[in-house]
C-alpha cells in the first residue's frame, strides 16, 4: 500500500530501548522509564519547539514515587478539536520465574542466545530460531505496544500537515498493580481538554494479544473490556480446640467449601455478545491465625478474580450471596454427616447443631454496628483505619479484611458467618456498541482500517467485542450507572482511607476506546515473547488507519 508506514526497525529498536529498562511495577524502575520517555519524547523538535505539548507528572496520592508521560501534537492539515487518545503502560510484572537469570531478562538479545542453550518447550524452540519474535520481559506487555504509539506520535509530530486534528499519548505506569498512573493522567486529560478545547472522540490502547486456544490463528482486535472485581470473603466459625473437634466450626472447612463453589463454575460466567467471560478462581485463601496453637482459626480471608461483560458490581454481590449461601448449607451438612459417623464409631452421643447459613455483605455489617453503637463504634473504626494505614506491609486486599477483622469484634452474635465484600479495585467494564456517535464512527473506523489492512497480511485479523485481560482501557468510560456502581464503594471497607477512585473523573471523559496490541504468547511468564510482523509493522499501521478514519470528517 502507497500509505503503509515503513515502521518495523523503529519500533522494534524502540522496543528493546524500553526493554532494556527495569521498569517492573512498584519499583524504582517505573520513575526511571518515565524520565527516560521524556527525554526521549523532549529531544524531538516538535516537543523543544512546543515545550507545554509534553509534560512528566508524579502520580497523586500514591504510595510510590512514579510517573506519567503525556503529550500531544496538533496537527496543521485541518483545523479541528476531534482528538485521539493513545495509551500504554510503561511497567512490567516481575522476573522471579527467570531465577539467577533474572538480570538477562532486560536483554533481548542475550537473553535470546541463552535461550538458544536451554531445554524450552519446542514451540518456543520454533519461535526462537525463526528470527520472527522477541523475547525478554516487557517485550510483548506491553513495550512493544507503546512503542507503536511512540512511532506515531512521532511520526506526526514530524508530520503535522497530515494530522487532521489532534492526538494525545498517555504513558502511564502501575498498571500491574492498582492503575494509579491512569487515574492521576485523568486529571490532565480533563484539563487539557478545557484548555485545548479537545473534543476526544477515541482512545486506542496497545497492550497485546493472543491466542484464545490451542491452533488459534487470528489476531484480535477489541471494542471495549472486560470488567473486573476482587469479591472477598471474611468467614468466622466457632473455635475449639482440636481435641474436641465437632464442638467447633472450623472457618478453614467452610472457606474450602465457597473455594469448591466458586472456582472453576460455568455458572459465574458472564456471557454478552456471544462471548463469555472466565469463570472465577481463587487467589488467596488463608486464615488469620498469627501463630500455631492447638485452637482452631478463629476467621478466614478469601479472594477470587471476578470477569464481567454486563453485569454491575451491586449484580455480582447479589450473585455471591446465594452462591455462598449455598457452600454455607453444604459445609454444615457435610460437617453434619461426618459428626454422625464419627458418634457411630465412637459411641459418642449425636448433638445436633444449631449453626444456620449466614451470609452478609460489609455494608450490612457495618450499618447494624452504626445503629447498634452509633458514634462509639465509628469513631472506634476511623481510627483504627488510620492507624492501620501506617503498616506498611499491608497491601489494599489485606487492609480491607484486616477492617473487616475489626468490625466483626463488635458483632454480638458471633455465630459462624460469612461477610462479602470487595478489597480492591473495580476495573469498569466498558460495552462498545455504536449507542453513541463517537461510538459509531469508532466502530466504522476500525473495521475499514482492518478491511484496508488484511490482503495484506495473512493471518484473519478479527474484531471481538471485549478485551478478555485486565487494562488501563476500563478507565476511560463506563457502562454502569451510579447506581450499580455504588456497591463498589460501599462494600469495600478500604474505600476513603486507603484507596479512593473518583469514577465521576472517568465519566466526565467517557471516551470509546479499543485496543490495538503487539500478538504474542506466555505473557508474564519467562518465556514471554512476541511476534514481530503483526507487531511492529501491522499494529501501527492498523492503528494509524483508525487515527485517520476517525479524526477525518467528511
Amino acid at each position: 500500500m502507497s500509505d503503509f508506514l515503513d515502521s518495523r526497525e523503529e519500533v522494534l529498536a524502540l522496543t528493546k530501548q524500553l526493554v532494556g529498562i527495569n521498569s517492573i511495577v512498584n519499583t524504582e524502575g517505573e520513575m526511571v522509564i518515565a524520565h527516560s520517555l521524556y527525554t526521549l519524547l523532549a529531544s524531538y523538535p516538535y516537543f523543544a519547539n512546543n515545550p507545554q505539548h509534553l509534560v512528566l507528572e508524579q502520580t497523586t496520592d500514591d504510595y510510590y514515587d512514579r510517573y506519567n508521560v503525556l503529550a500531544f501534537v496538533k496537527g496543521t492539515k485541518k483545523p479541528s478539536n476531534r482528538t485521539v487518545i493513545l495509551m500504554g503502560h510503561t511497567d512490567t510484572v516481575g522476573v522471579d520465574d527467570f531465577n539467577q537469570l533474572h538480570l538477562y531478562a532486560f536483554q533481548p538479545d542475550e537473553w535470546m542466545e541463552i535461550l538458544k542453550e536451554e531445554d524450552i518447550p519446542q514451540t518456543a524452540r520454533d519461535h526462537l530460531h525463526s528470527g520472527e519474535w522477541l523475547f525478554g520481559r516487557g517485550a510483548l506487555d506491553m513495550k512493544s505496544g507503546l512503542s507503536s504509539h511512540l512511532y506515531l506520535i512521532k511520526y506526526y509530530a514530524e508530520h503535522p500537515e497530515e494530522l487532521e486534528g489532534n492526538i494525545v499519548l498517555v504513558a502511564e505506569c502501575d498498571e500491574e498493580d492498582s492503575s494509579n498512573g491512569i487515574l492521576s493522567a485523568l486529571t490532565t486529560l480533563k484539563k487539557w481538554k478545557k484548555e485545548h478545547q479537545f473534543e476526544y472522540v477515541a482512545a486506542i490502547n496497545a497492550d497485546f494479544v493472543a491466542p484464545r486456544y490451542e491452533g488459534d490463528q487470528n489476531r484480535y482486535v477489541y471494542k471495549g473490556t472486560v470488567g473486573k472485581l476482587l469479591p472477598s470473603f471474611f468467614i468466622t466459625g466457632a473455635e475449639t480446640h482440636v481435641g474436641a473437634a465437632f464442638e467447633g466450626l472450623d472457618p478453614n472447612f467452610v472457606a474450602s467449601e465457597l473455594t469448591k463453589q466458586l472456582s472453576y463454575n460455568a455458572a459465574l460466567c458472564n456471557e454478552a455478545y456471544g462471548e463469555v467471560t472466565v469463570p472465577p478462581v481463587a487467589l488467596k485463601q488463608m486464615d488469620l491465625k498469627p501463630a500455631y496453637d492447638v485452637q482452631t482459626a478463629l476467621s478466614v480471608f478469601s479472594y477470587y478474580n471476578f470477569f464481567i461483560h454486563s453485569w454491575s458490581p451491586k449484580d455480582v454481590l447479589e450473585l455471591l450471596r446465594k452462591q455462598a449461601e449455598t457452600a454455607f448449607q453444604h459445609a454444615l451438612q457435610t460437617f453434619e454427616n461426618r459428626y454422625k459417623e464419627f458418634c457411630s464409631i465412637s459411641g459418642q452421643r449425636f448433638q445436633p447443631i444449631s449453626w444456620k447459613p449466614r451470609v452478609i455483605t460489609y455494608e450490612e455489617m457495618d450499618d447494624m454496628l452504626i445503629k447498634a453503637h452509633g458514634d462509639t463504634y465509628t469513631v472506634h473504626m476511623d481510627n483504627f483505619k488510620k492507624d492501620l494505614l501506617h503498616v506498611d506491609t499491608l497491601d489494599i486486599r489485606m487492609y480491607a479484611a484486616r477492617v473487616v477483622e475489626e468490625a466483626w469484634k463488635w458483632m454480638e452474635d458471633k455465630n459462624p458467618t460469612i461477610i462479602l465484600f470487595y478489597s480492591s479495585l473495580y476495573s469498569p467494564r466498558i460495552e462498545i456498541t455504536g449507542k453513541t456517535k463517537d461510538e459509531q464512527v469508532l466502530i466504522k473506523a476500525l473495521e475499514k482500517a482492518v478491511e484496508d489492512i488484511q490482503p495484506n497480511y495473512e493471518h484473519p485479523i478479527v474484531i471481538k467485542n471485549f478485551y478478555p485481560y485486565i487494562s488501563d482501557m476500563s478507565f476511560l468510560a463506563l457502562s454502569d450507572d451510579d447506581k450499580d456502581l455504588a456497591p463498589v464503594a460501599d462494600n469495600n471497607p478500604s474505600w476513603g482511607s486507603k484507596f479512593f477512585v473518583n469514577y465521576q473523573d472517568i465519566r466526565d471523559l467517557n471516551v470509546p476506546v479499543i485496543n490495538i496490541g503487539p500478538y504474542g504468547v506466555d505473557a508474564h511468564k519467562k518465556l514471554e515473547r512476541m511476534e514481530m510482523t503483526y507487531s511492529l509493522e501491522v499494529v501501527p499501521n492498523l492503528t494509524n488507519k483508525v487515527i485517520q478514519n476517525v479524526l477525518h470528517k467528511d
